[in-house]
């Protein structure tokens, strides 16, 4: 095992992954390219869907194009490496793409908090403002709220990935995961990472609790105002355009505090299953919400169905 001195730099770092579980790795390696194919050709669908089809130009599948495009660069910055890293038996990565891959994965993460939260306030001008949505969501807004999400994502990670690159790594370089992920690779630091942790900190407030408190309290005057109109009808409409972002809201923040209140193995008695475990939910996480997104969204939305099986006919027609 490579043990680099303070005064050599660290050129690479090796993954160890389910190194003492060859035989996972196969099955895994199956069950993971399926996934990630899935997750390509949905969102690639539902993309293309949302600039096809005129009937979908609104902010609400703006939103949802970004959320596809989004997903597909989050696995992509990622799941590619997992893959390589099941079928090769040295599995090192240089220390310039860690760090690329470090940046490109939170800067998706951070992204796609925001995002839901401006998704979050599309519904709600749309089901409590309805004669003011075109107003308040005009192309002028809503197209600046999505760059906003982008560019607040893009920032923050340059911020964490920059401060974590300029540490120095005397230790061991094995990297207990499958990817560079940014908390195992602060671990091989030798120098004091205080302000590392609190910028995590800061950071987690800004886009794990502002986010799902906004959220919140805009689901929660959605929901008074559904409760408000007449007709068993007309709740069950208004409900039915927020109901898959709500669905994709629940499964992508509950599945992330989860992991975050999981606890860790500490003891060596049943040490080896927890770490193993402590490895697999994130990887699911990872490749199981981007696959789940164009699903319900395709399965509760009657526009994107019609606009999926549109664009399905044309292309056999055109043939």
């Amino acid at each position: 095992m490579e043990k680099p001195n303070q005064t050599s730099p660290l050129v690479e770092f090796i993954l160890l992954g389910l190194s003492a579980h060859p035989k996972l790795e196969k099955t895994l390696f199956v069950l993971i390219l399926l996934t990630y194919l899935v997750i390509l050709l949905g969102n690639r669908l539902l993309i293309l869907v949302t600039i096809l089809d005129s009937r979908l130009h609104t902010p609400m599948y703006f939103f949802l194009g970004n959320l596809s495009f989004l997903d597909i660069c989050y696995t992509t910055s990622s799941v590619p490496l997992v893959l390589d890293g099941f079928l090769t038996p040295q599995k090192t990565i240089s220390f310039s793409a860690c760090a690329i891959q470090m940046f490109l994965s939170f800067s998706m993460a951070g992204t796609e908090c925001v995002l839901l939260s401006m998704m979050a306030f599309d519904r709600y001008v749309a089901i409590c403002n309805p004669l003011r949505y075109p107003v308040v969501m005009s192309r002028a807004v809503y197209v600046p709220m999505a760059a906003g999400s982008w560019a607040l994502g893009g920032v923050a990670s340059l911020v964490h990935t920059s401060l974590a690159i300029q540490l120095p790594f005397c230790g061991a370089n094995v990297i207990n995961h499958f990817a560079c992920e940014i908390l195992a690779v602060l671990k091989l630091a030798c120098a004091d990472i205080s302000i590392n942790v609190i910028s995590m900190g800061v950071t987690n407030v800004i886009f794990l609790g502002v986010p799902v408190l906004f959220i919140s309290v805009s689901y929660v005057f959605i929901i008074a105002t559904i409760l408000r109109i007449p007709s068993a009808e007309g709740k069950k409409k208004a409900f039915s355009t927020c109901s898959a972002h709500l669905t994709v809201v629940i499964i992508f923040y509950g599945t992330l505090f989860f992991m975050c209140g999981k606890p860790k193995s500490k003891d060596s008695q049943g040490a080896d299953k927890e770490d193993l475990s402590d490895k697999l939910i994130p990887l699911f996480y990872g490749v199981v919400t981007p696959m789940l997104n164009p699903i319900i969204y395709s399965l509760r939305n009657k526009d994107v169905k019609a606009g999926v099986r549109n664009l399905v006919s044309q292309k056999y027609f055109s043939r």
